[in-house]
């Protein structure tokens, strides 16, 4: 079965079109575009008409991608964007009406429990137990559970790396005084989080596979103080040039780090980059949905 998944996030909107079989999700056509709707909801708690057209746009140009692949059905997703800002029901209505699908505006347990299951389905082994940090440009979730029984701890934070940096960093590279508030910042998020000490921890989402780019895909406490103190000293432009990323990845990197690098602590053991995650978990629920129904 093929299928199709839009997903509508803080940073951008995305594209997966896979194939589905056997529980095995294989990507066929993936795209992606730099939107930002977390720097209008963290400006001004609402989503501008420009990017609400913007959005539109976006998830009908990739509608017809994933048609034109074969896919189908096709979802829509909201993540974030339809929790936190204040006009989310128009956000979610400009993108059904442009699109003429449904869409669905994410709770942070259902992001966190696709993340856990795409996760899960691209291991080569179930493990014992697993937790999940999915780090998004307006949110955080971490998803502890086993690879057989599913997911059985949940809790999401409010913030990302692009709400995170937007709020903290006004010099390119941060200065001093900056980084400070933004390491204040995360610690107050995280402030009384105390999650199931997994086996193994796996990073999933945008920021972490930029990581990966100069931290290896193994991110300990070592790797990621080195990923922070080569990200501070850089301006937005010279990360994207050096690690190849886009400009905007390169002005949210080093939030994104800050923000991993307390979920790492608090988890006990190092975060190991995966390919895979919501998107893949999605792709999965759609697939079982549409054979059920056939």
């Amino acid at each position: 079965m093929r299928v199709g998944v839009i997903d509508v996030g803080s940073n951008t909107v995305r594209l997966l079109v896979a194939s589905v079989k056997d529980g095995i999700v294989k990507p066929i056509r993936e795209e992606r575009t730099a939107l930002g709707l977390a720097r209008d909801i963290e400006a001004t708690g609402g989503i501008g008409e420009p990017k609400l057209r913007h959005a539109a746009a976006l998830a009908t140009r990739y509608a017809g991608h994933a048609a034109e692949a074969g896919a189908s059905p096709v979802a829509v997703l909201v993540t974030a964007p339809g929790r936190q800002s204040e006009n989310a029901d128009e956000l979610v209505a400009a993108i059904s009406s442009a699109t003429g699908l449904q869409v669905r505006a994410l709770t942070a347990e259902e992001e966190g429990r696709y993340a856990f299951a795409g996760v899960v389905a691209s291991l080569p082994a179930p493990p014992g137990s697993l937790t999940v940090c999915d780090v998004g440009g307006g949110s955080t979730q971490l998803v502890f559970g086993t690879g057989p029984g599913g997911p059985v701890w949940f809790r999401s934070l409010d913030f990302g790396s692009l709400r995170l940096a937007q709020r903290c960093f006004t010099h390119d590279p941060p200065t001093r005084v900056e980084l400070a508030e933004a390491c204040r910042d995360v610690e107050r998020a995280f402030f009384g989080l105390a999650p199931p000490l997994p086996r193994i921890a796996v990073a999933t989402g945008g920021t972490a596979r930029a990581v990966r780019r100069l931290a290896g895909r193994t991110l300990g406490p070592k790797e990621l103080a080195k990923a922070t103190s080569l990200l501070r000293k850089q301006r937005a432009a010279e990360i994207a040039a050096e690690y190849g990323v886009p400009l905007w990845r390169g002005q949210t990197m080093l939030a994104g780090v800050l923000v991993l690098a307390e979920a790492q602590r608090r988890l006990g053991v190092p975060l190991v980059v995966a390919r895979a995650g919501l998107r893949e978990g999605a792709a999965l629920e759609l697939a079982a949905a549409a054979e059920a129904a056939a």
